[in-house]
């Protein structure tokens, strides 16, 4: 059966530390973003704090929902071993380059800070296991190393950094529906 509780305990803090995937679900509005997640991305700097590190990729859906004030549900759920779901539920902040403590967040990761997007500081508020029977179990293989090769491509060329400013999504969600701002 499903428990809930406030803080992660000491065996949810391993479990997410063991994870080789993870999901990441969003929403300030009527569309609820959903992006799985991968690579060495995300730390617990504490029983109530996530770290995360974002990637480029398409969009930004994630730090415009957490500019607009949405609400996010984190899942991790094992593949191998025992059966377990871990939700998250929370609040985030979003630390592009520019924000004073993106230094002291980005040493926590073992990667240049050019190929970063954005840090996200996750506030948990309520944390849910559950038993995780239905889930298969799926051997992990390794990484994926296409979009780390085009990354450091593109920093390498000075073209990142553009791209990045290029595909951002947003923060006014009434452009994102092609709407005009009243």
């Amino acid at each position: 059966m499903g428990k809930q509780y406030k803080v992660l305990k000491e065996d949810d803090i391993a479990f997410i530390n063991a994870q080789k995937l993870f999901y990441v679900a969003s929403v300030s509005d009527a569309e609820v973003n959903l992006s799985p997640k991968g690579y060495d991305s995300i730390r617990v700097l504490d029983n109530a704090t996530l770290l995360f590190l974002s990637f480029v990729g398409s969009g930004n859906r994630t730090s415009r929902d957490a500019q607009n004030g949405g609400k996010f549900t984190i899942v991790f759920h094992a593949f191998e071993g025992k059966a377990k779901i871990l939700r998250l539920f929370c609040s985030a902040e979003v630390m592009e380059r520019t924000h004073a403590d993106f230094a002291h967040y980005i040493a926590h990761f073992d990667v240049k800070a050019s190929l970063v997007r954005d840090l996200f500081l996750f506030h948990i508020d309520v944390v849910e296991s559950s038993c995780g029977e239905a889930v298969p179990f799926m051997k992990y293989e390794g990484e994926r190393p296409a979009l780390k090769e085009w990354m450091l491509k593109m920093d390498a060329n000075h073209k990142l950094e553009a791209y990045k400013q290029q595909h951002r999504v947003p923060p006014d969600l009434t452009k994102v529906r092609g709407k005009e701002s009243e």
